[in-house]
């Protein structure tokens, strides 16, 4: 998955790969402080939308790039913060809805997913099958 920021004005975005297995234990701490939330919880809660929370692991992102960006300073339009799947993780995410959804429910469901796999940002770097981005 892909934390990707396109502040207005901008012309790139700026994305950085989200895997919440491989934030440091401080940047897991601090993401926990500031949300008031377990980091299990923090992980489902910024895929599910929460504004805190993906201001929260915005700012962890941009505080990695800009080591004195304080929390109070990361603002926002809701549209220029988007989560992105990566095509891996989508694969994997049409192979179970294959395997548990039926009918025409399936078939629509499914060519969704055809449509979003074909856009998706594909990184050179991956490796091995993709895990959905939820810290168990």
């Amino acid at each position: 998955m892909y934390l990707v920021y396109k502040p207005g004005g901008s012309e790139e975005p700026k994305r950085w790969k989200y895997n919440p297995r491989k934030l440091m234990s401080a940047e897991r701490e601090k993401l926990e402080r500031l949300t008031d939330r377990n980091y299990s919880e923090f992980t489902k809660d910024v895929v599910a939308g929460n504004s805190l929370c993906r201001r929260a692991l915005l700012f962890v992102y941009l505080k990695r790039d800009h080591p004195t960006t304080r929390f109070e300073d990361v603002d926002f339009a809701w549209d220029e913060l988007t989560l992105e799947y990566s095509k891996g993780e989508l694969v994997e995410i049409r192979a179970q809805v294959a395997e548990t959804v039926t009918g025409e429910k399936a078939a629509t469901v499914l060519a969704k997913l055809d449509e979003q796999i074909a856009e998706a940002y594909e990184d050179p770097d991956d490796e091995g099958k993709a895990k959905l981005p939820v810290a168990d």
